[in-house]
């Protein structure tokens, strides 16, 4: 198995082919100029609409909203064990300061604020989560995550006590962020980005981490690998004693798009990508692009994946609703500049042994917040970014995959044969769990079957934050050319 080093390596100039897009594009307003579209047979089929609600399993919540709290633990206590359940949950918060609150997160739950910066949502109160439920041990805390919200701690801290899959983003913690259990139990973290804790991170017993793009006010100790870049206050380079590993900038960065509110409307902001970025990315007026919501399909549980490709050949970007999506064909995203962003941690199963998701060789997708979770009959791969031999120049304007997850296993039996393979040149990886189950249902040495986690075949592809666990033969195989990783995890 070869990884890239973790140094900036200068990128080795290559040929490469230009797109010829005009013809596209022109298509594509044609189609969005009439109400109906025709399929390959010719015949005319219903347009598929734009926006609408955000379906039953996104909870919308502003400061005069009655028994906040009482809603909020209803939620966590379905959620607090549920590590296989299928029910997905996103807590919204429109901008305002919300008060006592003790927002609990359990598993498939995500809490944001629907401002465009994060002190535009103040919690006075906070976000947590620990390890009760599983006797003081945070190290299977996965899939939840929090994003764009301030928090006043009540106490001063705020505990995030989780291991994978269980971003940190876009915060401001006025005061310290522990990443412990209460107890100070097992770890197995964990990643935070473009967030400012203005006290003292500690992790504790956490026995690694990553933080990209961030300020801190200081950084308390370390187990096994403290990975920082671009990270204002990280502690110097170190490595092996005490375990810090840091850069001074991250080369390329482009944070995670995510909904919010325009006056009374719901847009998408999509940040602009960054170069040698340091510290956070919403200083000042930030950056990027809104996309109203009735550009998007919102695609809710009983979507088929007939419709979904409809609606991206149609010319609209894809908002996932929380829930459990079961397809019998590739979602086809072939569009540039496609937005398909998941809310409540959507999982989509790919059903017949289908890849879930193919991405073209084209410019500046956007895959986030999606969990896929591999089926009982195998596929060869699960979610491919670029065709075999892929060889367009995407570094003005590159893919990116950010909180996208993989799962073979454990919600029972799953198989695929290779969960991630990356074949576009300049894809940025940016936090990936890619998980083979070690414990849960359906999990043994040929029942979850998966030889390989992620393959890059690319070149110039940077991974920020590379979680890779369990794989039959091997967790990475990278062999594409100038390859970077921030920070690599497996076991």
């Amino acid at each position: 198995m070869h990884v890239p080093p973790t140094h900036h390596a200068p990128p080795t100039p290559r040929h490469r082919r230009s797109k010829a897009l005009g013809f596209a594009a022109l298509a594509v307003s044609l189609l969005m100029a009439f109400p109906t579209a025709q399929s390959a047979f010719g015949e005319e089929t219903e347009a598929v609409p734009g926006g609408g609600d955000l379906g039953p399993n996104v909870l919308v919540f502003d400061p005069s909203t009655p028994d906040i709290q009482g809603k909020v633990d209803e939620i966590f206590k379905k959620q607090e064990s549920a590590q296989f359940g299928s029910d997905r949950y996103a807590l919204m918060f429109k901008p305002g300061t919300y008060d006592d609150i003790n927002a609990q997160i359990g598993f498939y739950t995500s809490i944001a604020g629907l401002g465009l910066k994060p002190d535009d949502t103040t919690f006075n109160g906070d976000v947590t989560v620990d390890a009760g439920w599983f006797n003081g041990n945070a190290t299977q805390n996965f899939w939840r995550s929090a994003e764009n919200l301030a928090l006043n701690p009540v106490n001063g801290t705020n505990r995030w006590a989780v291991s994978q899959a269980a971003p940190f983003r876009r915060m401001h913690v006025k005061g310290g962020l522990n990443l412990a259990p209460d107890g100070y139990g097992w770890a197995s973290g964990g990643y935070i980005a473009d967030s400012k804790i203005d006290g003292q991170v500690g992790p504790y017993s956490q026995q690694q981490w990553y933080t990209r793009d961030s300020t801190i006010g200081s950084w308390g100790n370390g187990v096994w690998n403290m990975t920082f870049s671009g990270v204002e206050g990280a502690p110097a380079q170190s490595f092996p004693e005490p375990p810090y590993t840091t850069l001074d900038t991250t080369p390329v960065s482009r944070e995670k798009p995510f909904l919010h509110l325009d006056g009374n409307d719901y847009k998408v902001f999509v940040p602009a990508k960054r170069t040698d970025a340091r510290g956070v990315s919403w200083n000042g007026t930030p950056q990027g692009e809104s996309i109203p919501l009735d550009q998007f399909y919102v695609v809710k549980p009983g979507a088929t994946a007939q419709t979904i490709n409809a609606a991206v050949d149609q010319g609209l970007h894809l908002l996932f609703t929380p829930g459990v999506y079961h397809l019998d064909e590739p979602i086809e995203i072939n569009r540039a500049d496609t937005v398909a962003l998941g809310l409540g941690l959507a999982t989509i199963i790919p059903d017949n042994g289908v890849t879930a998701i193919k991405v073209g060789d084209v410019d500046g997708v956007k895959l986030a917040g999606l969990l896929v979770d591999a089926g009982p009959v195998n596929s060869e791969t699960l979610i491919e970014v670029g065709p075999d031999g892929a060889s367009g120049d995407h570094s003005a304007n590159p893919t990116s995959l950010q909180d996208v997850f993989v799962r073979i296993g454990g919600a029972g039996p799953g198989k695929a044969t290779t969960s991630i393979v990356v074949n576009s040149d300049d894809t940025i990886i940016d936090h990936t769990w890619v998980w083979r189950a070690d414990h849960g249902e359906g999990v043994g040495w040929e029942t979850n079957r998966a030889d390989y986690g992620v393959h890059v075949k690319g070149d110039d592809v940077l991974a920020t934050g590379l979680f890779v666990e369990h794989f039959n033969k091997y967790d990475v195989q990278w062999s594409g050319e100038n390859g970077r990783t921030i920070f690599f995890q497996n076991e």
